[in-house]
Parts: C-alpha cells; structure tokens; sequence
C-alpha cells in the first residue's frame, strides 16, 4: 500500500486561479462571500484551508467526496443565522494531504477539527458533516464531548457497521482508480454522477444550477483531490469492507451524549432508510428525517426545506448535556 505521505501537490498557480474562479462564482450565485485563511495543523508545517461565513451559532462544516467544502453553498446559503466555519478536508484544493496510512484516522481528524477550533478561538461548536465527513464530526465528539455542542449528519456515510463500502469508493481504491483519477472531467459525466447518487429528478428540474456543475469541473481539472482521496481510500478501506476501528462502533455511539440529527434522502444509495432508522435509535438523543427523493447530497434537492430543519435543531432551546450555554 502507498503511503499518502509520497503524494505531493503538483497544483500551479494557474490552476488554482482558473479553479477559484468558478469557486467564487459559486458562492456569488447564492448570494456569499467567504473569508478564507490557512490554518496550520500539527508540527508538521501542514495547513488546512477554511472558509467562514456569517455570525451566529459557530457550527463547523466538513464534506464528503462528492466536492469541497464550497458544495454547501446552496445549504449555506438557507442558514442565516449560522457562523458557518468551512473545512477542506486534508488533499482537497490547498489544503495538505495526511498521511491516512501511517497515522490513525481518528487522531487526524482530532487534530485537525481541534487545530480550526482553536485557530478561531472558538471552545464549543456545533458540527454538520456529510457522507465520509459524517465520520469525522462522530469521531471528534466521541473524542471531544465537551467541545460539541449538537451534530448533524447529512446523508448516508462510513459511520454504521451495516454500511458496506460504496461501489465507486471500490473502484477508487482499485487498480482502475489510478486512470479514473486522471480523466478529464466533462459536465455529461458529473451528471450522470450526480444521477447515480439520487439527484436525477433535481437535475431534471433545473434545481441543480450551473454554476454548480462548472465548479465541480473545474474542481477536478485544476486540482489534485481525486488522487489525494484515492490514497486515503487505500488506507481506510480494505480487501474485505473497511478496515477494523474507522468505523464507530454502536457501544461508542451509545456514549455520544449530544443532541444528533440526520437527515438522509429517500433515493439515497448509501444504506436505505431502514438502516438509518435502526442506527438513530441506538444514539442517546437521536432523530432522523427523511426527504422524499432526495439523494446523497440531499441538501442539493431541498435546500430550503433541508436548511430550515438543520437551523431548527440547531437553534433548539439547550437541554442538559448539550455542552452550549444559551444566552
């Protein structure tokens, strides 16, 4: 297995403009404007990029693999009251790739969430991740309780031992995933993507907008994310499922004291909604809601209706144990 330590940026700074570009067009097509820095991580020189945007509740973001941070613009974008602290995860557009083979991951996402946290100068936050990310707001609340105020998982991820490993995730690690990695990005082919992960209908509809489509093409054509979240595929995901100890176990689930909300869609193909029903009622304060016919990136589909149920738990009166002191 190669370590992810040997994978290095090859991103020029052409690239990266013409990349930020169709970045910020995203963003302005939803009306935002996000203050980013470099936040360095560890002693290792190593820097994660973040995104801020708005005030309110801090409520910390991290992505999955369907895009970086920026594809939670449309969500973003639905809540106003929300100081929204955006991570790029580690390999995606400027921030560092992690060496997910030699080191835990739950050690790294430790560090990283705690390095942002710290960086803002923020004690208690609120997390929202999506797919993989999902695993990393699990895992930094398990870890770090008492910095947690209340989470929010949206869309299926790596984060219940009924998931089994995604079909594309597969193939990312295979041997046929070295040539995936490198082809050319085309809009035909994002869509037929964004189809497969259960956004058909909205792409069908016009919810998906453009802007949307030409970010994520120049997201890989200018940068070197698919080959950096390959090496970690290789390090997270074995011959037979995930390997021992990424995944949380449901005795650890049952010790996360603090409120959680999933939302997950109904043509979601990460596990089904029975699934999800049976690892919400092993959470201590868990609930779960379904958007009919919404997929991974549910968000995508019903941003206003997704953005109104995440703002009203988020903005839900404190009981004991969230770790928030409401004012």
């Amino acid at each position: 297995m190669t370590s992810q330590a040997r994978v290095t940026s090859v991103t020029t700074d052409a690239r990266m403009d013409r990349y930020r570009m169709a970045e910020s067009r995203l963003w302005k097509a939803f009306g935002l404007e996000p203050i980013e820095r470099a936040v360095p991580v560890g002693a290792t020189g190593a820097t994660v990029r973040v995104q801020e945007i708005g005030v309110g509740e801090p409520t910390l973001f991290v992505h999955g693999t369907g895009g970086a941070g920026a594809y939670l613009a449309p969500l973003l974008a639905a809540l106003p009251a929300v100081r929204a602290i955006v991570i790029d995860r580690p390999g995606w557009v400027t921030s560092d790739p992690a060496d997910f083979c030699a080191r835990d991951y739950g050690t790294i996402v430790s560090e990283t969430i705690g390095a942002v946290l710290d960086d803002a100068g923020i004690d208690r936050v609120h997390l929202v991740g999506a797919s993989i990310g999902d695993l990393w707001v699990l895992r930094f609340a398990l870890a770090h309780p008492s910095r947690v105020g209340r989470v929010v998982l949206l869309g299926g991820g790596p984060i219940s031992p009924e998931i089994s490993v995604p079909p594309f995730i597969r193939l990312l690690r295979s041997p046929l995933g070295r040539i995936i990695v490198r082809l050319p990005e085309r809009p035909g082919m994002f869509r037929r993507q964004l189809e497969g992960m259960g956004h058909g209908a909205s792409l069908a509809a016009g919810r998906i907008p453009d802007e949307f489509i030409a970010w994520h093409g120049a997201l890989s054509r200018e940068t070197d994310w698919a080959r950096n979240e390959r090496e970690m595929v290789r390090c997270i995901v074995g011959r037979r499922g995930f390997v021992d100890g990424l995944v949380p176990t449901p005795a650890e689930l049952v010790d996360l004291r603090r409120p959680t909300l999933m939302v997950v869609g109904s043509r979601d193909p990460v596990g089904d909604h029975e699934t999800w029903q049976r690892f919400v009622a092993g959470l201590h304060e868990g609930d779960l809601e379904l958007v009919e016919g919404g997929g991974h990136l549910v968000w995508l589909d019903e941003p206003s209706a997704v953005g109104s149920r995440v703002s009203r738990f988020l903005q839900a009166p404190a009981a004991y144990g969230d770790g928030l002191v409401q004012t």
